[in-house]
C-alpha cells in the first residue's frame, strides 16, 4: 500500500481534523480579534458572520463521524474543499496573498486530499 494514501485514509486523521474544526468554531463564536481582522480583510459582511461557528461546528461533527459513517466524513471533506475554495477565492479577490491566504490554500489542499481518497472503511 501507499503510505501517504494510508495516512490520508486513517480515521484518526479525520478525528484530529474534527478537533481542529471544533476549536475553530469556538474561536469564531466571539470571534477572536484575529478572525475579525481576517474577515474584515476579505470584506466579508459582519451580518453574515454568524454562519462560521455553525458551519465549522457541523463540519467537526461530520469529520468525527468517520468510524460510524465514513461516507458522511468524506462528504464533509468534500464540502470543506468547497468552503476553502471559496475562502481562497475571497483572498485572491482582494489581492490578499499573505499568511491567511496561505493557510486557506493549505486547508484547501488538505481537505481536497481527504475528499479524493476518502476514509478507510475497515
Amino acid at each position: 500500500m501507499n503510505a501517504p494514501t494510508d495516512l490520508l485514509r486513517d480515521p484518526r486523521l479525520y478525528q484530529l481534523a474534527a478537533v481542529g474544526q471544533a476549536a475553530d468554531a469556538v474561536a469564531c463564536i466571539g470571534p477572536i480579534p484575529y478572525i475579525t481582522r481576517c474577515l474584515d480583510s476579505v470584506e466579508y459582511p459582519q451580518t453574515n458572520r454568524w454562519i462560521f461557528p455553525v458551519v465549522k461546528g457541523a463540519s467537526a461533527v461530520g469529520l468525527a463521524s468517520v468510524t460510524r459513517s465514513p461516507a458522511l466524513a468524506r462528504l464533509t471533506a468534500i464540502m470543506l474543499t468547497i468552503y476553502f475554495t471559496l475562502a481562497v477565492g475571497s483572498h485572491v479577490r482582494v489581492r490578499d496573498f499573505g499568511l491567511n491566504a496561505t493557510a486557506a490554500t493549505s486547508f484547501l489542499l488538505f481537505y481536497g486530499a481527504l475528499a479524493a481518497t476518502g476514509p478507510a472503511d475497515d
